[in-house]
């Protein structure tokens, strides 16, 4: 078995090429694509060759975490799974390219056990169970947030989870106006400095010392993006407000089951989100336009036409 797949030569040089891929086990399904989410986090770090390194890392690989599609065939222990519509955090069967990520192809092959299942009337949004999953995993590990830093699509998923979840609305800092609509202000524009719980989403390690100044006495900061550099902050101001400082890991199975419950109780929507979308075959495009394009929150690949 072979399929078609965004490749990441090297940094900034894609291909679309066909890879052959490991066989099935008894307990992997086969998942025909029909969508995968481009994240503008670690996959642009992928495309700049700024991601830092982790075991398994290296090119050719393929990119994405963020795929949604039906199951067409399975191994043994998995064949009533034939049929459904799920959501693949990526595939490791890739023979010719490296697959740490691996959601990008027409074709991917997984355990059964990492794929969900998606509720009735959640269609190409499902892409974005993953990073709802790692919003959901950032606010159960602590306090929901009281301040948010970033109104991207992390952002928005943390937003809307801590009003599902039944916290207050929390503010949230943006400092591009393309992307507040109406909802995130500007730091300039806010005189609190006794946040009890700030999440920060936008992955800039260079804001430690700013938002630990807006903190209350045992406060804590949540980082809940990716960061390639080392953060570091000013021990004095930190001790003085007895700091605390959390990172919010990759999201866990539970999260994405957790999350899909939501969904489905009409406690939290998905809708919004996904602002742009090319076919698979203008996949050198569609990144660039994903990592360069302020209003561009989710750009999704549509896989649907391709052999």
């Amino acid at each position: 078995m072979d399929t078609l797949a965004v490749v990441m030569e090297e940094p900034r040089r894609l291909a679309m090429r066909r890879l052959a891929l490991k066989p099935a086990g008894p307990d992997d399904v086969v998942v025909e694509v029909n969508v995968s989410g481009i994240s503008t986090g670690t996959e642009r770090l992928l495309w700049d060759g700024r991601m830092p390194h982790f075991p398994g890392l290296g090119y050719p690989l393929v990119p994405g975490y963020e795929s949604v599609g039906q199951i067409v065939d399975a191994g043994e222990a998995a064949l009533d799974r034939i049929g459904q519509r799920v959501f693949v955090p990526g595939s490791s069967h890739f023979i010719d390219a490296r697959g740490l990520f691996g959601g990008a192809a027409r074709t991917l092959i997984a355990p059964a056990a990492r794929t969900v299942a998606l509720p009735d009337g959640l269609g190409d949004e499902g892409v974005l169970l993953s990073l709802a999953a790692t919003a959901y995993h950032a606010i159960t590990g602590g306090t929901a947030p009281d301040l948010i830093v970033g109104h991207g699509t992390l952002g928005r998923l943390l937003l809307r989870l801590t009003e599902a979840m039944g916290a207050e609305r929390p503010t949230v800092w943006e400092t591009n106006p393309v992307r507040r609509h109406g909802v995130a202000i500007h730091p300039d524009a806010d005189d609190r400095w006794d946040y009890r719980s700030i999440y920060d989403a936008s992955g800039a390690e260079d804001l430690m010392d700013f938002l630990v100044a807006r903190l209350a006495r045992s406060g804590e900061i949540v980082l809940a993006g990716f960061y390639e550099a080392r953060v570091s902050f000013a021990f004095p101001a930190a001790f003085m407000r007895e700091a605390r400082f959390r990172i919010a890991a990759e999201f866990r199975p539970e999260d994405v089951v957790a999350v899909t419950a939501l969904i489905e109780a009409g406690r939290l929507s998905l809708d919004g989100l996904i602002t742009h979308r090319m076919a698979a075959s203008e996949a050198n495009d569609a990144y660039p336009t994903a990592f360069g394009d302020p209003a561009c929150l989710k750009m999704i690949l549509d896989w649907r036409n391709c052999a």
